[in-house]
């Protein structure tokens, strides 16, 4: 999938890799966004539309995502670790000439962002954290791993699990029907088309993805030492949580609030994962509060 129907795709040299990326809106604000595993920039495209004027918003697909490069893995997947992300994400500001920016982020976004954030801690402002991965990382043991190989050879398994990262789209009882998962039948065509887009995407990722990120998230965990920073960690941070969010443990995303200086934790009723993909309007409103409005 490209960033528009019939268009190719755009992308910035951001060190050995050409990484894809996309903007919507104009304005003196930018916002960089920062996807989640297994995704790409365009998990924006239905709330992006919706963000007031005034800010420019530009999202950059990970090495080995969307319309980025899929270098192969090297050994322990060391060129798909976080602190890698984080440098190939500076990069492609510098490429791009965006000297300062606000970030916002997805899932696994967020402890790339963390680890940009202490690379240049003057070049970023606030940061908006959908369901975000903590600096404390996240523990894969060896069924989950599993699960991930599984999924890289299985479409229908790779539809059935990204399901529940979009709960609030789906009849609950179907998430774990065999025959697979079943829309609501208020769920419009818009956000059911997108999330068919978003599975063929997910199919194309590279294996420094499916098997690369849970590896290096459970380095992060185990090696603690990007969460025992979180204190100097300044910029002004909301996070956003869905309510019914069956990946992300809530009492992570407390610790964030409690040792970072300037971090607040919003939860969302009803929703799960991805509320950009869930409720949009209700997404880009809580965007809009946060960045609209500021100052260069």
């Amino acid at each position: 999938m490209t960033s528009d129907a019939g268009v190719a795709p755009r992308r910035v040299q951001a060190g050995g890799v050409a990484l894809g990326w996309r903007e919507w809106g104009q304005g003196d604000v930018t916002v960089v966004f920062i996807h989640g595993n297994l995704a790409s920039k365009e998990w924006l495209e239905l709330a992006a539309p919706l963000f007031p004027p005034g800010i420019r918003t530009v999202g950059i697909d990970w090495r080995g995502c969307g319309d980025s490069d899929r270098p192969a893995a090297t050994p322990g997947y060391a060129n798909y670790s976080m602190q890698q992300h984080a440098e190939d994400m500076i990069a492609a500001l510098d490429a791009l000439g965006i000297d300062f920016c606000h970030l916002a982020t997805h899932s696994t976004g967020g402890i790339i962002a963390a680890r940009m954030l202490l690379m240049q801690p003057e070049r970023f402002g606030r940061v908006l954290h959908l369901d975000p991965i903590s600096p404390a990382g996240a523990a894969f043991g060896p069924e989950q791993v599993q699960l991930f190989r599984d999924m890289s050879a299985s479409k229908p398994m790779t539809r059935a699990i990204m399901a529940t990262a979009a709960s609030s789209l789906f009849e609950p009882q179907s998430l774990s029907d065999p025959a697979g998962p079943r829309f609501k039948a208020e769920v419009d065509g818009a956000r059911r088309a997108a999330f068919e887009r978003i599975i063929d995407q997910t199919f194309t990722v590279a294996e420094g993805i499916w098997l690369g990120t849970p590896h290096n998230l459970t380095w992060e965990h185990t090696d603690g030492r990007l969460a025992a920073r979180m204190g100097e960690m300044r910029h002004p941070q909301l996070v956003l949580w869905g309510e019914d969010d069956l990946w992300i443990v809530r009492a992570d995303l407390e610790r964030m609030t409690r040792e970072m200086p300037d971090c607040r934790l919003v939860v969302l009723p009803k929703l799960g994962h991805s509320a950009n993909l869930e409720l949009p309007a209700l997404f880009a409103g809580y965007f809009g509060a946060w960045f609209g409005g500021l100052p260069r």
